[in-house]
């Protein structure tokens, strides 16, 4: 028992070196309940969820990531949201995105990560118990919280994750992710929804800007045997134009999960890089402390035989 030893991980179902306090102190409650009561117990597994702060920024995981299902050959779907932690127009307000992965058949959450400035904590525990007890994205969009402007939304950007991910999965949208938008073929026609001037302010190259309110006006411009990729501010607008241009006849719509917003995060270049001369001395450093932290863990070890 404890941090340093394999756990079953929850997702997968197979072992995973997950060291954290929170459940090795529960392992060690089932251990003393055992020896006093007999082995009745049995410790069910771990999924990770885990949460850090960096300078004014929260960063939090629970379940699955991408990298783990991809690894494992575990099928999933993902999708991007973006908030803000409480009511817009109750001061204070601040980002927040939610990044969840679910199964396509059946809609089974397998893992989320959330970021932001306020509210990740609350965030990150309401998905950590919908993975936990095997539940779907259907029910995060009937999760009830505790509401009033400055703690949330009327709906909450968890409810607002279930919403986007149960619209994929009836079919009611469908999303292209930020990674494939590098790889669409030079004849589809890319439409960025937001306003002119957010457009002016920057944009995905190879979009045009046609407003969505001014979508309907210009239908007959656009081709129905040709891929059309949709994208707005944070994937709502977006989504308004899927609609629109599907119910007038095209079939062949996608809308950017995430928006412009996640696309733009996601393909910054890093500025301010170290020199090369500059990042040594910091690996080694970080071996240093790794080294003594694993000599401290091994005389503490040997204290306990």
């Amino acid at each position: 028992m404890g941090d340093a030893v394999e756990v079953r991980h929850l997702v997968t179902g197979k072992p995973a070196l997950i060291p954290l306090a929170g459940p090795a102190n529960k392992q060690g409650r089932i251990v003393a309940d055992n020896i006093v009561s007999g082995n009745k117990e049995t410790y069910d597994g771990t999924m990770g969820t885990s949460i850090a702060k960096v300078f004014d920024l929260t960063v939090a995981t629970a379940g699955a990531n991408a990298k783990l299902l991809k690894r494992e050959g575990i099928a999933y779907q993902s999708s991007y949201t973006h908030g803000a932690s409480h009511a817009g127009y109750y001061p204070g307000a601040v980002p927040l995105s939610i990044k969840i992965l679910f199964a396509p058949e059946d809609g089974r959450l397998l893992g989320a990560q959330v970021v932001g400035f306020g509210g990740v904590d609350k965030r990150i525990e309401m998905l950590a118990q919908v993975i936990q007890r095997k539940g779907t994205v259907y029910d995060l969009t009937e999760l009830e919280h505790a509401y009033a402007p400055p703690y949330s939304a009327a709906k909450d950007p968890v409810n607002m994750a279930g919403f986007v991910a149960e619209n994929l999965l009836t079919g009611k949208a469908k999303a292209i992710q930020w990674r494939e938008i590098q790889n669409l073929s030079p004849d589809t026609v890319r439409i960025d929804v937001r306003t002119r001037d957010e457009y002016s302010l920057g944009t995905i190259p190879g979009f045009i800007n046609i407003p969505v309110d001014e979508l309907r006006e210009h239908l007959a411009e656009l081709p129905k045997d040709k891929l059309i990729v949709v994208t707005c501010a944070v994937g709502l607008r977006g989504y308004l134009a899927y609609r629109i241009l599907t119910q007038n006849g095209f079939t062949n719509v996608r809308n950017l999960s995430g928006g412009y917003k996640t696309w733009s995060v996601a393909t910054a270049k890093i500025k301010n890089e170290r020199p090369a001369h500059l990042v040594r001395p910091k690996l080694f450093l970080i071996r240093h402390l790794v080294k003594v932290a694993l000599a401290n863990r091994l005389r503490q070890l040997r204290r306990l035989r």
